[in-house]
């Protein structure tokens, strides 16, 4: 049965938000309906917020507040910028359980108008380098997400620094060649809690 609301009954019913409950309001004044109405108080949480644990060299210990009871989860983080100090990529490691043959993984965010098909690719210390693909890409930038053998990060710890290689949508001739710093790399990686 489909129940209509009469011009009548509407009105009724809105009164209601005047009125008490059982109260004659002949006999007392009732107060505005915005006097009745409770505004809330703030619930103070700062779950979700990334702050700074510690610093290590040019490498930040930046965590994720978790729920309480819940441990943060961490990873190391340094800003990449360019020649005139302006940040262009973000560099945000993080460790793995043991077993798999990556024992690091990292999220490399570069801007939106990186041209994608060139990859990125990351020389450490003058060796070896290496291409990665760009996973996704989202409001923040694009971003490739790095597998890390211990060889690599065994070689991180032993450098001095690390290149990582963009090439820009509107130039594909040129590329950007960002400098990452190893300093406090060691103490930074072992610093850091493994993510499950």
């Amino acid at each position: 049965m489909r129940m209509t609301l009469t011009a009548a009954t509407l009105a009724g019913l809105l009164a209601l938000g005047t009125q008490t409950f059982g109260q004659d309001t002949t006999e007392t004044e009732t107060p505005p309906v915005a006097d009745m109405l409770d505004l809330g108080e703030p619930v103070e949480s700062d779950t979700g917020q990334i702050y700074v644990s510690d610093n290590y060299g040019d490498w930040e210990k930046r965590c994720l507040r978790a729920p309480e009871g819940e441990e943060d989860r961490c990873n190391l983080y340094q800003l990449l910028t360019n020649a005139d100090d302006a940040p262009v990529a973000e560099f945000n490691l993080f460790r793995l359980p043991e077993g798999g043959q990556a024992v690091a993984g990292a999220n490399v965010v570069v801007p939106l108008e990186t041209l994608l098909t060139q990859q990125l690719t990351i020389t450490v210390n003058g060796g070896e380098s290496r291409r990665y693909p760009f996973s996704f890409c989202n409001a923040a930038g694009c971003v490739a997400r790095l597998g890390l053998t211990q060889g690599e990060i065994d070689q991180m710890k032993a450098g001095v620094s690390a290149v990582l290689r963009l090439v820009p949508a509107a130039a594909p001739e040129e590329e950007f060649l960002l400098t990452m710093s190893l300093a406090g790399f060691t103490a930074g990686y072992d610093g850091l809690d493994i993510v499950d």
